[in-house]
């Protein structure tokens, strides 16, 4: 068996302060709420790229947490999103 805390999933306090790992936690947080709010209110990812004036990959995106949300890009999504 292989040790490291990726097989354990404990991350060390050293690595849970990194900038980069604080960023792709934040990113994963607003994909998820993307995603749940989009879903709650029974819309398609094409839906939603039609009322943000986004395409679908870059919705999909989004909800990947591939994308770091601007403050452009979250005005689009909440007033798209209500």
């Amino acid at each position: 068996m292989s040790s490291g805390y990726h097989t354990t999933w404990i991350v060390p306090p050293e690595r849970r302060e990194d900038p980069a790992y604080r960023a792709a936690g934040w990113r994963m947080d607003f994909a998820l709420a993307v995603h749940e709010r989009r879903s709650a209110l029974g819309l398609s990812s094409a839906e939603l790229a039609d009322r943000t004036g986004m395409s679908v990959e870059r919705i999909e995106r989004i909800e990947e947490s591939s994308v770091d949300p601007t403050l452009e890009l979250i005005e689009s999504l909440a007033e798209a999103l209500q």
